[in-house]
């Protein structure tokens, strides 16, 4: 295998073993363009693993891995030939669809923070951190996914993807506190009369509380309010890529559900859409019928 349809295949692979929900959600796109998206993928998740899975090492050597990484990738923006297992990917679907390099600089920035910031003071604070973690990749994705109108398709993109990191954030407290961070803003959990201790001992405990389950039920909409702002946008996007996008709005949207079912309790296990009802989403996802956020929402910020 020559090493470009090496690194591609890398890609798919990581995209299969690490996010088999939106991995699903690709199978609906067009065969040509499934790659593109895997390489993102790729390109995001070893980053992210970079940061995340060597959590063993002191996070000085972390720092000098990914910024070692970024600077690999970085050189082969100006055409350096790279030694890489994944870059070549990353770096010919680049030139394909003349992605905004920005958007891959801010979301490097963002993996960059997660080595030293701990948490965040307001919603404000964290969605400029996902700025570059999430709505990056939504406008990444634009190009790829194809649309008549991209200026007007590229704020609802931003928008899903802050939708599905919330989503993410919201699932996750319990793993990321055990890496040493609170995505859900300081003052969301003094709202609730909370403090960093508090969700602590919540982890520990494995049990939420009735604040710390009023606490997801208030992020839960402000996720809600992020899939409502996305969905005008997915008419938007060329026909072909419409079933796959309705997919992940409702595969990640299904999370949130099963959240809610279980009480708003995200400490006692992890919650996951089953297989089943993954498939079934995912055909429900060939018709055009409007999208729905869920019960009303709330404000994006504050």
């Amino acid at each position: 295998m020559d090493p470009l349809a090496a690194a591609y295949e890398r890609c798919r692979r990581l995209h299969r073993r690490h996010g088999r929900s939106y991995y699903l959600a690709t199978r609906l796109l067009p065969a040509w363009k499934r790659r593109h998206v895997h390489a993102l993928y790729g390109f995001s998740r070893y980053a992210d693993d970079i940061v995340d899975a060597t959590a063993d090492l002191p996070a000085a050597d972390r720092a000098r891995r990914l910024a070692a990484w970024s600077a690999r990738f970085l050189a082969g923006l100006d055409g350096v030939p790279v030694d890489d297992p994944l870059l070549p990917a990353v770096l010919h679907t680049i030139r394909v669809f003349d992605l905004d390099l920005d958007d891959f600089r801010w979301f490097l920035a963002s993996m960059a923070a997660d080595l030293t910031v701990t948490g965040y003071d307001s919603y404000t604070d964290l969605l400029a951190y996902m700025a570059g973690s999430a709505a990056a990749i939504g406008t990444m994705m634009l190009p790829i996914l194809g649309s008549g109108d991209r200026s007007a398709a590229r704020e609802p993109a931003r928008q899903l993807g802050f939708a599905f990191q919330m989503t993410n954030f919201i699932r996750d407290v319990a793993e990321d506190h055990a890496l040493g961070r609170v995505y859900l803003p300081r003052a969301d959990l003094a709202r609730f009369g909370l403090t960093p201790a508090d969700l602590a001992a919540t982890v520990a405990a494995r049990r939420g509380t009735a604040a710390t389950r009023a606490l997801i039920a208030f992020e839960i909409g402000r996720a809600r309010a992020h899939y409502a702002a996305a969905a005008p946008g997915i008419p938007l996007f060329q026909r072909s890529p419409r079933p796959c996008v309705r997919a992940g709005f409702r595969v990640y949207g299904a999370i949130l559900d099963g959240i809610e079912r279980a009480g708003h309790d995200v400490f006692a296990g992890r919650v996951v859409v089953p297989r089943r009802r993954r498939l079934a989403l995912l055909c429900r996802s060939w018709s055009p019928a409007p999208l729905s956020a869920g019960p009303p929402v709330r404000q994006l910020a504050g």
